[in-house]
């Protein structure tokens, strides 16, 4: 079982300046910045100083930098008017780190310079822990070059980023987001809401047949080709139709009564009317008769017609024939029409007495549906408040499933290519261990694991951090927490474990009493090269890998 021990800094300027950091800014400091603390060629706050023999510090990068070319003159000596060689000549091989300068500068108290973070400590903690991991830092938008918070950057990708690509979440066809209002208006799977029911994610392709069966659709009533003038919901036509039987058969009464007025005005006019046609029609005929002459007069009286009178009265009485069949049947109408009425009025009677204990039950049955409606509401209270208990209880248990309280946790991390696909996405980019304890009352702590990397290690190690949490009994407990901390990679073959180990720095937060939910993270992000689990290997298998951690119980 290999395993890694703690070591001290290397001395050289090469590694010392690995990372190509410049100074700190000045504004992550909480307090004045005194001169000796700052760069000479930054003009930052020391980053791993060097001090070169004519006294004057620089970062360890920044004088990589100067002297890459080969000795270079002190600036600052020159600036200052005290240059002297070979003193003040800048070499790699003559500078030294300046130990003392960075143990002052590691305890200076630290803020974060980003907008809107709150985060406190050191400036050791701030190199270790916080910078370039604050979620509030600055990072530019691969797709659109904006700088975003790194809080953001999901929510930019997803949401606002101008470049972006989208899927309409509906018919799945890929769009440019500019594109996909334009095709939310012709999506055959887009969702709408019927404006009568108000039923919601109805697909657009299936809208029409869902209209020709809403039973919340509005329709005519049947009668309003005699006046009924009354919309009425589709499931209710039939009850408004039963409800308002009264109202049909007095408006199908006017409309006969109507027909009957129209019939009427069509009889013919009274005899005295008649005759005084009929006498018209003599005239006619005598002047007719003076026109035609002799012969023609003869002829009318060879065919029946012995004198104008004769032909009148024969007229006449065709005539009046006539009227009286029309008069007959007009009365036979008549009396068919009143008939009807009459039934009608016997129909509506009985209707109306129907209506009125038709009207009565339904008061009953509203009553009895509004009693049953008021329990139902209070059963669904009551069930919601007993499924939250019960979520809460399922929560509880399943904490308690995987906790431990002897100070010893193995965490299994299944679907972890999936899992490690999310972290380099940046979907989900850290994963959170269940809670454990060193006893029953004592410490509650919990694992923090970055898969693809945090801070130092992204992209090319695997990160594991150790985060103490507020417990119920933090008050018995002594404080700062103080026990070696061991964390270990397990190789399922049980040959070779990637292990690291710490003792808690007592002056940092992160081992402090908690005052919110859990402290700042404290661990390794350089705990375990990617390499190591890219290939086939024993620390990952059937896509399951397992971390555990160990906690020295001494002295508790």
């Amino acid at each position: 079982m290999a395993a890694r021990s703690e070591r001290s800094p290397p001395n050289s300027l090469e590694s010392q300046a690995a990372g190509n950091h410049t100074g700190f800014p000045k504004e992550i400091l909480a307090t004045k910045v005194e001169g000796k603390y700052l760069c000479f060629e930054c003009h930052g706050i020391l980053r791993r100083p060097f001090q070169a023999q004519c006294g004057h510090r620089y970062c360890a990068s920044c004088l990589k930098a100067i002297v890459s070319t080969g000795p270079q003159k002190c600036a600052a000596c020159i600036e200052e008017d005290i240059y002297e060689e070979p003193l003040s000549l800048l070499d790699a091989s003559s500078a030294f780190p300046d130990n003392a300068a960075r143990r002052e500068l590691d305890n200076l108290p630290a803020v974060c310079n980003n907008e809107g973070c709150t985060w406190k400590g050191t400036i050791k903690e701030y190199e270790v822990d916080h910078e370039g991991v604050c979620e509030y830092m600055l990072k530019p938008c691969e797709a659109c070059s904006r700088m975003v918070r790194q809080i953001d950057l999901s929510r930019h990708l997803e949401r606002e980023c101008p470049e972006r690509n989208l899927n309409c979440k509906f018919c799945k066809l890929l769009f440019h987001h500019k594109e996909i209002k334009a095709h939310d208006e012709i999506c055959s799977k887009f969702p709408l809401t019927c404006e009568w029911c108000g039923k919601k994610k109805i697909p657009r392709e299936k809208y029409s047949d869902h209209i020709r069966t809403c039973g919340k659709v509005k329709l005519l009533c049947r009668f309003n080709v005699i006046g009924c003038e009354i919309a009425v919901e589709k499931e209710k036509l039939l009850e408004h139709e039963s409800q308002c039987v009264v109202d049909h058969l007095q408006l199908v009464l006017q409309h006969v009564l109507g027909i009957k007025t129209a019939v009427e005005s069509l009889q013919p006019l009274n005899l005295q009317q008649t005759s005084a046609k009929v006498n018209q029609l003599f005239t006619s005929i005598r002047e007719m008769e003076g026109t035609l002459g002799p012969f023609q007069s003869m002829s009318l009286r060879q065919q029946g017609s012995s004198s104008p009178e004769d032909l009148g009265k024969l007229l006449l009485a065709e005539k009046l024939e006539d009227v009286q069949k029309r008069c007959g049947t007009l009365k036979h109408k008549t009396e068919t029409f009143e008939n009807i009425v009459c039934v009608l009025n016997r129909e509506v009677e009985r209707a109306s007495v129907s209506m009125t204990a038709y009207e009565q039950q339904h008061k009953l049955d509203q009553e009895k549906i509004e009693a049953l409606q008021t329990k139902v509401r209070q059963m669904e209270r009551a069930t919601a408040l007993k499924d939250l208990a019960i979520a809460e209880l399922e929560l509880k248990l399943h904490a308690l499933e995987f906790s431990t309280d002897n100070g010893i946790f193995i965490w299994k991390i299944s679907d972890f290519s999936r899992r490690r696909q999310d972290a380099k996405s940046q979907r989900s980019p850290a994963i959170f261990s269940p809670a454990f304890y060193t006893s029953k009352y004592g410490y509650k702590m919990c694992l923090r694991v970055y898969l693809n990397g945090d801070g130092v290690g992204r992209g090319t190690h695997m990160s594991l951090f150790f985060v103490i949490m507020k417990g119920n009994y933090d008050s018995l407990l002594k404080w700062p927490f103080k026990q070696k901390v061991t964390l270990m990679l397990m190789d399922q073959t049980n040959r070779e474990h990637i292990l690291d180990a710490f003792r808690p720095d007592v002056n940092s937060s992160s081992f402090q009493r908690p005052v919110s939910e859990m402290n700042i993270a404290s661990g390794c992000p350089l705990f375990c090269p990617l390499s190591k689990l890219d290939s086939k290997n024993n620390y990952s298998r059937e896509d399951c890998i397992y971390i555990k951690a160990i906690v020295d119980l001494t002295d508790l």
